[in-house]
């Protein structure tokens, strides 16, 4: 697939590591010299230096013949332009635009091929704010993905010491819960992934990736490690775009709390929030932080644009006795660095964005890909079609089906059922199939094993 990629910036670089090393014709435009060198220099795609909304650059990148524009600069006029040049000049089939100003989103006609021709639009702060709301709704949970409209979720949990089914087998989860079905995708154990068989021995600490219905996710959690309680009091360092978003979802159910520095924008939440508190000061100023009783604090959240800031302001606030801290770290490189130590859980803005990207990539009839421990592996949502003349997949049981190495299934959807994979499952058309990607450079094999062939059309 030829893709041009607008803004070489952290969602930019991130999408175009992931899609060059999935055999694509990559070329990527921004105005920064040094960011385009140091892409060209790691990655086999080419680069051009430039507006991106400018005509005659994006001639330059290859528009007349390109299949997808991803337009995600920093800025959300440049998208649009851009979108709006490639429908017109270059009749591109597909854009995708990053639009952040929610004065844009809340309009819906805006975007449609008689005014804006924007076919998807991201807003990486929402996308963050759901990320967060569901680690959130999932106490104790390091990741939370929907499939099916919320039908089946995947969640990634640490398991403890005293959780009942560590240092047991697998096999001994249906015995342990006979009413509950559930399947373990994936195991990663000191950053090595493991394909769980019957006979895997599940270790203290290792992070496990278990699929169930929405209905039998604590249940499952209750397996690995000791159920931490619902949360009640969450505290929030900075309110920008997430903050304010995150508290606006949230408030009703919780009691919330936004430290912001800014008096205007202090002035602002609170004439827009109902019941959360505002508070104005410095996260890292550790009187204000005990002064608003922290050790009572069932989550710290850190969601400003400063990485250094968010972390040291976690490390006060768990140290000052917050029960969990999260915080969002823009750079890639401190991810791993700080997660699973003081900081319980660090968040990547550009990886949960990407996965809504690579979600409208895949080719095959994916419906949601989502980007698991950093960008090592990949969950994805893909709907079966065909017949068992036309299929790889249709009409048959999971055992005879010919996955990639390090490929599982985890879950049918079809209708409002929701089927745990086992050997006997059966494919059928329409079906909602989940599948778990240890090893990334097989998801064309995937995508390849899911289109139907000739016959069926």
């Amino acid at each position: 697939m030829k893709i041009i990629i607008l803004g070489a910036g952290q969602v930019g670089g991130t999408l175009a590591e992931h899609l060059a090393s999935e055999a694509n014709d990559i070329t990527v435009v921004d105005t920064d010299g040094e960011r385009l060198r140091d892409l060209g220099d790691r990655l086999d795609i080419r680069t051009i230096q430039g507006r991106g909304s400018f005509p005659t650059v994006l001639r330059q990148a290859g528009a007349d013949d390109a299949d997808m524009l991803v337009a995600v600069t920093n800025s959300d006029e440049t998208n649009m332009v851009a979108c709006q040049v490639a429908y017109t000049l270059f009749h591109t089939p597909t854009k995708i635009a990053r639009v952040r100003e929610s004065a844009y989103l809340v309009h819906s006609g805006l975007f449609n091929n008689e005014a804006i021709p924007v076919d998807v639009l991201i807003s990486p702060e929402q996308v963050v704010t759901n990320y967060i709301k569901r680690l959130i709704e999932h106490p104790g949970s390091l990741q939370v993905i929907d499939f099916a409209g919320g039908k089946a979720q995947l969640v990634a949990v640490r398991a403890y010491y005293g959780g009942p089914l560590v240092g047991q087998e697998l096999r001994q989860l249906r015995r342990h819960m006979p009413n509950v079905d559930t399947r373990v995708a994936a195991i990663f154990r000191r950053n090595h992934a493991i394909l769980p068989q019957g006979d895997t021995v599940i270790e203290a600490d290792d992070e496990v990736f278990f699929i169930a219905a929405k209905g039998h996710i604590r249940a499952v959690m209750s397996e690995m490690r000791r159920l931490d309680e619902n949360y009640k009091r969450i505290v929030i360092a900075g309110g920008g775009h997430i903050g304010e978003r995150l508290a606006e979802a949230i408030e009703s159910r919780y009691q919330v709390k936004i430290i912001e520095m800014n008096p205007a924008r202090c002035r602002y939440l609170s004439d827009t929030l109902d019941s959360t508190i505002i508070l104005q000061g410095s996260a890292s100023d550790r009187d204000l932080l005990v002064e608003e009783n922290i050790n009572e604090a069932d989550v710290f959240l850190a969601l400003t644009n400063d990485d250094e800031a968010n972390i040291m302001s976690s490390l006060l606030a768990k140290r000052l006795g917050a029960r969990k801290v999260m915080c969002i770290i823009n750079n890639p490189a401190y991810v791993d660095l700080v997660q699973g130590g003081e900081i319980d859980i660090a968040i990547s803005p550009q990886l949960a964005t990407i996965g809504t990207l690579l979600t409208h990539v895949r080719r095959g009839d994916i419906v949601s890909a989502h980007s698991l421990r950093r960008g090592a592996a990949e969950a994805i949502e893909v709907i079966a079609h065909g017949d068992p003349r036309s299929s790889k997949v249709v009409g048959r049981a999971i055992e005879q089906i010919a996955l990639p190495p390090g490929t599982t299934i985890g879950a049918v959807i079809r209708d409002d059922q929701v089927l745990i994979a086992h050997d006997d499952t059966r494919i059928e058309s329409g079906d909602h199939v989940i599948l778990f990607l240890v090893d990334k450079k097989h998801i064309r094999d995937v995508e390849r094993l899911f289109q139907a062939g000739l016959t069926f059309f």
